[in-house]
């Protein structure tokens, strides 16, 4: 069987250089939304606080992005991360789990985020459901199981375990430790995606299953693999979240699936799989969050925002398959 690989070098080739343009297109997106934050809201926009209550917003939803990069790359798609990462607090603020104090409510929360995207993973690989149907089950499922446990009250995390509530309220260099934990995991996240052969072959299992199947790659363990690494970063998510609020509850993560979505889709990554970046999907979380909160200071309608979400996704995409299109050789 003969292999092009002058043409996969050309695709890779042109494929590199559209994400570095993205990329300084979205860093240029940023710098744009900063400038109307000083200018609408001069007083509020460019302050400490404010600058620190966006990294400690970004960084919740940043973890979940991560491992929806991970999955999307791969050729798939999880709905169920809000869903996940609000029944991992939820079972991790309970009083049993409590009892035992923050360390096993911190592996608790992991656990359960793993096992629940595990499942995913195996419902797919093995149980051979689309990803569509099987992660939007886990949605349903997870955030019922998390009402059940909760009795769809709100779970206080009790006094004796405020080494959790130290991850928001703790700050070095004037930003909170929840945010470093953020930083780590972007770290962690792009070496594994760049420097490892788990990384390479998340990019043949998206670009083309059969292909990496007959390369040798084992494609059903690795695709269960990416959904229980999404589930784990929703466990840690979890932590983070019940830091900031020092709760647990199945409301946690409403709509977190489509901000995490949003922000891979506006960082490049391709929804058929095979191609992304950790860095564009972190710069796609941050137009977002910067759009939120500039929505927040100048009063605006929630509507409005989720409208002006629902566009620039549009937008993405269009320009996504135009890209495709016009550089395809």
């Amino acid at each position: 069987m003969k292999v092009d690989t002058r043409g996969v070098a050309v695709r890779e080739a042109w494929w590199g250089k559209v994400g570095e343009a993205r990329h300084l297109g979205l860093v240029a997106a940023l710098v744009l939304l900063a400038i109307v934050g000083v200018v609408t809201k001069p007083d509020n926009f460019a302050t400490a606080s404010n600058l620190v209550s966006i990294l400690s917003l970004a960084a919740t939803i940043g973890v979940i992005t991560v491992g929806m990069t991970f999955v999307i790359i791969g050729g798939g798609i999880d709905l169920s991360v809000g869903a996940i990462m609000a029944l991992a607090s939820v079972w991790a603020t309970t009083l049993a789990t409590q009892s035992y104090g923050p360390f096993v409510m911190v592996v608790c929360a992991v656990l359960v985020g793993t096992g629940a995207g595990l499942v995913n993973g195996l419902l797919i690989s093995y149980g051979r459901l689309v990803p569509f149907i099987a992660t939007l089950a886990m949605l349903v499922a997870a955030r019922g199981l998390a009402q059940r446990m909760s009795d769809r009250k709100t779970q206080l995390i009790q006094s004796g375990n405020t080494a959790i509530v130290e991850l928001s309220t703790t700050r070095l260099l004037g930003i909170p430790l929840l945010v470093y934990i953020f930083a780590l995991v972007v770290v962690l996240g792009w070496v594994l995606l760049n420097r490892t052969t788990f990384g390479r072959r998340t990019y043949a299992v998206g670009g083309n299953p059969e292909a990496a199947r007959l390369a040798g790659i084992n494609v059903r363990r690795h695709t269960m693999l990416l959904y229980a690494l999404s589930g784990l970063c929703c466990g840690i998510a979890a932590i983070l979240i019940m830091a900031r609020t020092t709760t647990g509850s199945s409301t946690h993560g409403d709509l977190y699936e489509l901000d995490a979505i949003a922000a891979v889709i506006i960082g490049g990554t391709l929804l058929t799989g095979g191609r992304g970046t950790i860095i564009g999907s972190i710069l796609g979380l941050l137009i977002f969050t910067l759009i939120t909160n500039l929505f927040i200071l100048n009063g605006l309608n929630t509507s409005d925002q989720l409208i002006a979400k629902g566009l620039i996704i549009v937008v993405a995409v269009l320009l996504q398959r135009r890209n495709l299109k016009e550089r395809a050789p």
